[in-house]
């Protein structure tokens, strides 16, 4: 059975965390603080779950989930996911992460960084759109007529490809966006992040969200405009 691994197991990393142990994948947690403060986690997910270092959990990971602050990209480790799919879901908030002038002018995507500091690994943007009340409840089987879909990027077709079967196998569709470089479209700011999925603007965190398929996703990435 694949292992999903988390650099990074906060908000949207422990979400996909619970959706990948209740599809079955043993997980591997790991964080910036150590292994010993995710016991509670560790013990919320189960026999499928355990903690690890960073470095740990990218060497037992078949697909690796990277879900830090941007400003932290560079703290990635690098050698054990020669090789692998990594799963990026940042962002870039300039008020967090400090600026970085390749993404201020738009010459570069925070993907792209990753992908740059990690020139062996497979980097794929996926999760970075939905908020983690969203990405929790919105999960559907396969073939439901009120599925949603997560867009995703990357520059390995076979990547994606195990991206893809791993967000059908955790509840979702998906929806190509293109290449890294093309991965602006599904940024903060653009049509498709956040809203579609967005019930309730006042109560935005706490609502369980409203389905958002294919179509939807589509429509919502080919409106984006720089």
């Amino acid at each position: 059975m694949t292992t999903i691994a988390f650099i990074g197991s906060g908000k949207i990393g422990g979400t996909v965390a619970r959706l990948a142990v209740a599809a079955g994948y043993d997980v591997v947690l790991s964080n910036s603080r150590g292994p010993e403060t995710l016991a509670g986690l560790v013990a919320e997910l189960g026999p499928k779950a355990r903690a690890a270092t960073a470095a740990q959990a990218a060497a037992a990971g078949d697909l690796v989930v990277v879900s830090i602050p941007l400003r932290a990209y560079r703290d990635v480790p690098v050698e054990p996911l020669a090789g692998k799919p990594v799963l990026d879901t940042n962002n870039y908030y300039s008020g967090r992460d400090g600026h970085f002038p390749e993404l201020d002018d738009g010459s570069a995507t925070s993907s792209e960084l990753l992908q740059r500091h990690l020139p062996a690994s497979k980097v794929v943007k996926v999760f970075n759109n939905i908020a983690f009340t969203h990405l929790l409840h919105l999960a559907r089987p396969s073939g439901a007529p009120d599925r949603s879909a997560l867009p995703i990027a990357g520059d390995d077709t076979s990547a994606k490809a195990e991206v893809a079967a791993f967000l059908d196998a955790i509840g979702y569709d998906t929806v190509d966006v293109g290449t890294l470089a093309e991965s602006w479209r599904v940024e903060p700011g653009t049509p498709v992040y956040g809203n579609p999925y967005g019930d309730d603007k006042e109560n935005f965190w706490e609502s369980s969200g409203v389905p958002a398929g294919t179509t939807k996703i589509g429509a919502a990435v080919a409106a984006a405009e720089r």
